[in-house]
Formats: structure tokens, C-alpha cells, sequence
């Protein structure tokens, strides 16, 4: 199983993408993130989990008709949902 594969993990919330463990090795998640965007489910959500506010993320996005809920999870940690509106 890839790294990116560990990171990954669809549930009851939606397809959760823990980006923290790549970000600590020191690479840079974004083409995984895209990645898995592309495989959703037409009504599944995503849900990012980082160690800050994915803010350009949320940009882009929302520019693919996203909406987000960014939430502070406590020790620097983010968990930002996207859904797309019905």
C-alpha cells in the first residue's frame, strides 16, 4: 500500500485525507489532495486534516464549486470538510 493510500480513508464522514504525516516527511501534498478529489463520489464529502488552515486549498476549492468548514481541532491541527451544495 502507498503512503498515499495510508493517508486515505473513506467513511461514514466522508473520503478523510490525513495530510499531516506527508507534510512532517517534508513533502508537499497538493497532487495527492487533487488526486483523491478526482475520485469522489458525486454527494461524498472530503475532509482534510492538516497541522494548519489549508486557506489556498480551500481556495481552489471552492473555485471547483466547493464549500468549506474549516475547524480547529486543537494542537495546531485543522480538519476542513468540502462538500459540493445539492
Amino acid at each position: 500500500m502507498s503512503s498515499t493510500q495510508q493517508q486515505k480513508a473513506a467513511g461514514a464522514e466522508g473520503l478523510v485525507f490525513d495530510a499531516r504525516p506527508i507534510i512532517a516527511a517534508g513533502e508537499e501534498p497538493f497532487g495527492a489532495i487533487m488526486a483523491a478529489v478526482a475520485e469522489l463520489e458525486p454527494g461524498q464529502d472530503f475532509v482534510v486534516i492538516a497541522p494548519f488552515e489549508p486557506v489556498p486549498l480551500e481556495g481552489v476549492l471552492s473555485s471547483q464549486g466547493f464549500v468549506h468548514e474549516a475547524v480547529d481541532i486543537g494542537g495546531g491541527d485543522w480538519r476542513v470538510r468540502f462538500s459540493r451544495p445539492s
